[in-house]
């Protein structure tokens, strides 16, 4: 039976690559970007182990297998419904054993880029060992037990919340957490690294920062999430009884996730969780009923109700406010706070692009525009109102926030003329270019972090193409700008202000209607592009 699902699991694998030619590139192209990711690694311990000490081989072993072993168990519950090719709701009409299921399960669950590239990683590592045939041998089991730690524990994990995994409220507040702490991923990471650098004191004494990351991978190896992959290390110290006690946590974790899982198992194939199902109180008409009745502000109403209430917008705007903070960490510790000062125009571009692909999160809902009979020009400009509207005050605001802690208010004339410049120049390319270029993006109700397969190499043409297009419409007002920059003066601040203003209106209006006429054309055929989005 567990090679049944084997077999089932590699034949929808197999079928992803007959079902579109996007699928089968970006399949190629993860699993080419795994499998270098996974052989620098295996390259770096193996450099570590023959040409250092085999003893510090082992130290990163510990460390990375315990962020592998974190991440399999925390990605899932954010990135939700990334995998569910075999979903175990599908097999309750049959008379599987519930034991057969969740081994058969398991192993299935081996096979996809994210666990083979484990599998590879966690083998690879242990032949740092090489020289030493018993270590390699504890090293091999370690790895074995590491990678069902994984599976396991993930599978656990997210088959026991799957009640709350399935309501949209969690979805959609999980998904904005997601989003903010991947962005706070950076600023954390490089505090954490100021903080070594201040503890351990010059630069020459190396000592200290090694001491610490034994002492941390001591304790990490006594964790749930190091234990299989610090077994090497206590044979290899010669510390049979560490090796022993480590064993024990790890044969635990897995017995106690194994248990886990089959009973959580068990309860969803009899209640399967069904979602909140209830949608919310609905009270009045919302952005509908502040708006005039026409196709052009029905539009705008939609759209703003989009940024509102759906997540994948939600989450993109939530990371506006946080990227001031993160480059203010970042410059920080240089005092030099010329990437502060263009973090408003950053901004403003950002926002402006963030309507490229419009078309793309409406799925199937466009329809309604066909049939509806929404011509180009209420299209476009009734998905830019709302940018409009919000737009230039958050770049304003924006910029004004950097300005006052750079302490730069020579700058705010300037400055504020080139987000606005480049907010309304992206607006305008953006709404060429989504009437043009459509890509497949996560469907309403997924998680904002899940990309559809063969989604990579579209997403990147088509905004690589709307960067480059923006960046050389917006040439006249980067240049403006700088100047004014660099020569100072209120005049030029004015100057950049005004002219700023009146270009990015020009390119607007001028992308407005290219991008109407361009929807008018190829109205049927963007109807069945996302339609046949994966």
């Amino acid at each position: 039976m567990v090679a049944r699902f084997l077999t089932l699991k590699l034949t929808l694998m197999g079928n992803t690559f007959r079902k579109s030619v996007w699928q089968t590139i970006g399949l190629i192209l993860a699993s080419l970007y795994a499998l270098g990711i996974v052989g620098s690694l295996v390259v770096a311990v193996a450099a570590i182990s023959f040409f250092e000490d085999p003893a510090l081989a082992g130290l990163a072993v510990t460390l990375g297998g315990a962020v592998t072993v974190l991440g399999w168990w925390l990605i899932p519950i954010f990135a939700f419904g990334v995998d569910a090719t075999l979903d175990p709701h599908r097999f309750t009409t049959f008379a599987i054993p519930r034991r057969t299921l969740v081994a058969g399960l398991a192993v299935a669950g081996l096979i996809s880029v994210p666990g083979i590239a484990t599998v590879l990683l966690a083998l690879g590592t242990a032949f740092a060992w090489v020289v030493e045939p018993g270590v390699l041998l504890v090293a091999l089991v370690g790895a074995v037990l590491g990678v069902a730690t994984c599976v396991i524990g993930s599978r656990a994990i997210t088959t026991t919340l799957a009640p709350v995994l399935e309501s949209r409220r969690y979805r959609e507040v999980v998904a904005i957490v997601a989003v903010v702490l991947a962005v706070l991923i950076g600023p954390l990471i490089g505090w954490l690294t100021n903080g070594v650098e201040i503890s351990v004191g010059p630069a020459e004494d190396g000592n200290a920062f090694l001491a610490m990351v034994q002492q941390a991978a001591a304790v990490v190896g006594w964790t749930p999430f190091g234990a299989a992959w610090a077994l090497a290390g206590a044979a290899h110290d010669g510390d049979w009884l560490g090796l022993v006690g480590r064993l024990a946590v790890a044969l635990g974790t897995i017995g106690l996730a194994w248990l886990v899982w089959d009973r959580a198992l068990g309860r969803a194939l009899v209640r399967p969780p069904m979602g909140d199902g209830g949608g919310g109180r609905a009270k009045g008409l919302g952005a509908f009923g502040l708006v005039r009745f026409s196709p052009t502000w029905g539009v705008a109403a939609r759209t703003a109700t989009y940024w509102l209430r759906d997540p994948r917008y939600s989450g993109s705007i939530a990371v506006v406010p946080l990227l001031p903070v993160v480059i203010y960490f970042a410059t920080q510790s240089t005092g030099n706070y010329f990437m502060l000062l263009a973090t408003g125009p950053f901004v403003a571009w950002l926002l402006g692009f963030s309507i490229s692909n419009d078309i793309g999160y409406d799925y199937t809902a466009f329809a309604l525009h066909v049939a509806a009979g929404v011509d180009g020009r209420a299209d476009r400009w009734g998905r830019t109102v709302p940018m409009l509207l919000v737009g230039p005050v958050v770049a304003a605001l924006t910029v004004v926030a950097t300005v006052w802690v750079a302490d730069s208010w020579h700058l705010l004339l300037p400055l504020l003329g080139l987000a606005l410049g480049l907010l309304l120049v992206s607006t305008g390319v953006s709404s060429a270019v989504s009437a043009r270029l459509v890509y497949p993006v996560a469907k309403p109700g997924e998680s904002p972090l899940k990309s559809p397969q063969g989604a990579a190499v579209a997403t990147m043409v088509s905004q690589g193409v709307g960067f480059a297009v923006t960046l050389g419409l917006s040439v006249p007002v980067l240049a403006l700008g700088i100047a004014a920059v660099l020569l100072g003066g209120v005049l030029w601040g004015v100057a950049t202000l005004v002219g700023g203003l009146l270009y990015g209106v020009l390119m607007l209006v001028l992308g407005v209607r290219f991008g109407a006429r361009v929807y008018d054309r190829r109205l049927p055929e963007l109807l069945q592009q996302v339609q046949s989005f994966p």
